[in-house]
């Protein structure tokens, strides 16, 4: 199933119960910070809806294989992601939100009673995406003279001065190494 809008079927409209969902959704390209990630295959997402008297609360996961450039070496890399989705959908324009809640923290069902996961499906992906997208956690990144992928083997420049050998990065902090820095 291809969609995000789930109908809500009227025998939710009663307290406690509670229904499962479950389809396939196609995502364009997501904006994380100054990274872009895209989808190979469409990600598959599960919810379960249940009234809790004043509203309906939306849980489930979504899940697929992320794309993305590493953040030191700009080489492409994939990734598993599940994201935990959560939503809370008030039932009727009249009903007021709990009061351990912010406004964005809960959505009014709609007229139609439908809900567009789209959005929450977004969130709970965004929330999984690393902070600075790496490869490898020992990704030895670009050579900062040549460009040269120091993962595929060292390049041909010359060691910088003051260079720190093969495995220790410039210290870049040299540069101070004689500034006059006054002392109180």
């Amino acid at each position: 199933m291809e969609t995000t809008r789930i109908p809500i079927p009227s025998e939710l409209f009663a307290p406690a119960e509670s229904s499962h969902f479950d389809g396939s959704y196609t995502v364009p390209v997501l904006k994380a910070g100054p990274d872009l990630y895209d989808f190979a295959e469409p990600l598959s997402w599960q919810v379960d809806v249940t009234n809790t008297g004043d509203a309906l609360l939306v849980t489930g996961t979504v899940e697929g294989e992320a794309r993305t450039s590493c953040a030191r070496c700009v080489d492409d890399f994939s990734f598993p992601v599940t994201g935990e989705v959560e939503g809370y959908f008030l039932l009727g324009a009249d009903k007021e939100a709990p009061e351990d809640m912010d406004d964005d923290e809960f959505n009014v069902l709609p007229e139609d009673n439908v809900i567009d996961l789209e959005p929450l499906l977004n969130a709970a992906l965004l929330l999984e995406f690393p902070l600075v997208p790496l490869c490898d956690e020992e990704c030895k990144g670009l050579c900062p003279t040549c460009g040269a992928n120091l993962n595929e083997g060292p390049c041909g420049c010359a060691p910088a001065e003051g260079d720190g050998g093969d495995d220790v990065p410039p210290n870049p902090f040299a540069v101070l190494k004689d500034f006059p820095f006054e002392q109180n």
